[in-house]
């Protein structure tokens, strides 16, 4: 582990009580040491850099300020908090970051009293806390204070404005704090990033508000005692001037601000102003992504989470290897592009993740038929339902763990009416360092009870790349492709695209003592598995079922016929997926197997990389080859019994 240089301050302060001995004047430099802290630490243990570079003064701030964790604070996309988690007892164990037993990258409450909820989607802030507030007005806790940092463009997220708009509703004491600095991971888009824009730049204000200022400062009329009526002050001039009616002071919430959000002094003083205030509040602070890391605030996309870099140069530490398989992103991004070559009705679409999904290709190809709709999953979906009604044909690309949030999107507005679209879902399946909150295993089984929907998952590239052709050309509904985080099996992966029959698998392998049935990418563990026992005598059928909806009957009575011994093998929870699916069958149609479904278990998976993750499972080569080996020698001895373990 690298130490912070110079570092003084910092050291001693191991939670923010300490920080609270410290004098005002010293704030600045537990800012710098922070900073370097950060840069030092993420430089070896890759994480997400620039949005807890951006926000190193408001959280010195805040915990100057508040009695956390007595006090709550909660954050709005958990990767701004990483100063949190050093201020907060974990300063000697941030170098465990996302690392398998080591700390979180995200905030989390079983980790530490001061992570008051979890934070690893966007959006869900306002509403914890405002949930928070009240129930300490219902416990008279009067002198609890909940703070909701809501930034990262979290802001357009439809939840977002529920809270706010119940906020205005109901009596609470709320403190919003708005870090604004127009990026997510991409660039921000929408109105509402246009409005914050405009409502810190107008020049005939920003002049007005410092001639008002300095010249009532000189007649002695105000005072930084009264710096609430300042701060209001200053919005009437902005309302005036930009004759607009502010859009939070719309919902009932007074608004301070834009101010500053790396002036860590002037932070604190405007905090301690307003947070004795009764009613709901927002302040609205401009900070930069990646502050105080030039390559970082010269490339925030870049330097959202880069991985390893040298400290000193700025350069990133990318291996790069001859032959080396693509992303799977990468691959659907220039498929996309190669099929909307072929059909003008083709257009793209996610939700705040061009560059993580790779829809930048299609962006960049034909800019008006591709579209980031901004962290607003439901929205997406509905969006391309509605393209699909007239007629386009909406690739909606949405990583899966938040596809759980637009659920009823899917049902109401794409299944029902059986619209042709392709949703796409990125990052399915165990994810590795984001954990538990970021796992994409939830797809298969709460998509599967779904009418109309096809569900399906490649083997490899060339699949994908099939299958993405085959949602495009073969099928007139919605139709589902998941694929996993991270890379392919193959360096070659451009192949002539060709339908695979919808509701058909293939038998990769045939066998006689067991069958193992896989979905996706993780059969390429089986195959694996399958090597190791090669020379132990063991004779084992592999079937690719690449489609869970509908599943391939006919080759499930082919393995029901003949074999008693059956593993199934999926990348998501055993509860109501693959396994499941088998099972369904074997039971409807007499069939006694002995099954062993393999995948995710009935529990939250760690944080870590995904080797290890699957070991954790039983998904990894090693322990299907086990589960084999148990399994032919448990069959030989048992007679047929339909059992599932």
């Amino acid at each position: 582990m690298t130490e912070c240089k110079d570092e003084h301050i910092l050291s001693s302060i191991d939670y923010p009580e300490d920080l609270r001995k410290l004098s005002p004047d010293k704030l600045e430099e537990v800012c710098a040491e922070l900073r370097q802290y950060i840069i030092d630490i993420l430089s070896e243990t890759p994480g997400h850099l620039g949005a807890s570079l951006g926000t190193v003064e408001l959280t010195v701030a805040l915990h100057y300020v508040f009695n956390t964790p007595y006090d709550r604070i909660v954050w709005d996309v958990g990767h701004q908090a990483y100063g949190h988690k050093i201020l907060t007892g974990r300063r000697e164990a941030f170098h465990t970051l996302r690392k398998f037993k080591g700390i979180s990258g995200f905030p989390n409450p079983q980790e530490s009293p001061y992570d008051a909820f979890i934070a690893g989607h966007a959006s869900n802030s306002i509403s914890a806390a405002m949930g928070m507030s009240v129930a300490s007005a219902l416990k008279n806790e009067a002198n609890r204070h909940v703070i909701a940092v809501i930034g990262d463009g979290a802001m357009t997220g439809g939840l977002a404005f529920e809270g706010l708009n119940n906020a205005s509703a109901n009596p609470n004491n709320l403190l919003i704090i708005l870090n604004d600095n127009d990026m997510a991971i991409d660039r921000a888009v929408g109105g509402l990033s246009q409005y914050l824009v405009d409502i810190t730049t107008s020049q005939a204000y920003n002049k007005m508000r410092y001639d008002v200022y300095r010249g009532l400062r000189k007649m002695k009329l105000i005072n930084n005692d009264r710096r609430e009526n300042i701060l209001r002050f200053n919005n009437s001039l902005k309302a005036l001037l930009t004759q607009q009616h502010n859009l939070f002071e719309g919902f009932s919430i007074r608004y301070f601000g834009p101010i500053d959000g790396h002036d860590v002094g002037y932070l604190t003083k405007v905090l301690n102003d307003i947070k004795d205030m009764q009613g709901p509040k927002l302040l609205h602070i401009k900070t930069k992504k990646g502050k105080g890391f030039r390559p970082a605030e010269e490339s925030a996309t870049e330097w959202h989470a880069p991985g390893l870099f040298n400290k000193e140069t700025g350069e990133r530490i990318i291996v790069h290897k001859l032959n080396e398989p693509q992303l799977y992103q990468d691959v659907f991004g220039h498929t996309l592009v190669e099929l909307a070559e072929q059909d003008e009705r083709i257009v793209g679409i996610t939700p705040a993740m061009p560059t993580g999904c790779s829809m930048t290709y299609m962006m960049k190809a034909f800019p008006k038929r591709a579209f980031d709709v901004g962290i607003a999953e439901g929205h997406a979906v509905t969006f391309s339902a509605g393209l699909a009604k007239e007629g386009m044909i909406p690739f909606c690309n949405i990583y899966s763990s938040f596809m759980q949030r637009a659920y009823d999107m899917v049902i109401h507005d794409v299944a029902l009416q059986n619209l042709h679209m392709v949703i796409c879902l990125d990052r399915a399946g165990l994810v590795g360092e984001d954990g538990a909150t970021h796992h994409g295993v939830f797809d298969l089984a709460y998509l599967r009870p779904v009418p109309n929907l096809i569900i399906s998952s490649p083997l490899n590239e060339l699949d994908l790349r099939n299958l993405m052709y085959t949602g495009y050309k073969e099928n007139n509904g919605p139709f589902v492709i998941r694929y996993p985080r991270g890379k392919g099996e193959m360096a070659d992966w451009r192949n002539e695209m060709h339908v695979l029959p919808i509701g058909k698998g293939k038998k990769l392998r045939d066998g006689d003592d067991i069958a193992i049935l896989s979905l996706g990418p993780i059969g390429n563990e089986v195959i694996k598995a399958i090597k190791m026992v090669e020379g132990e005598g063991l004779s084992v059928a592999h079937y690719d079922m690449i489609y869970l909806k509908p599943i391939d009957e006919d080759l499930l009575h082919e393995v029901g016929k003949k074999f008693d011994r059956i593993i199934t093998v999926e990348n998501g929870v055993i509860k109501g997926g693959l396994g499941s699916a088998v099972l369904e069958f074997m039971a409807d149609n007499g069939y006694t197997p002995r099954v062993k479904r393999i995948g995710v278990p009935d529990e939250f998976i760690e944080h870590g990389p995904i080797p290890e993750q699957y070991k954790l499972c039983g998904m990894d080569a090693q322990s299907i080859t086990d589960e084999i080996k148990k399994m032919v020698i448990r069959g030989k001895a048992t007679p047929h019994t339909l059992i599932t373990i």
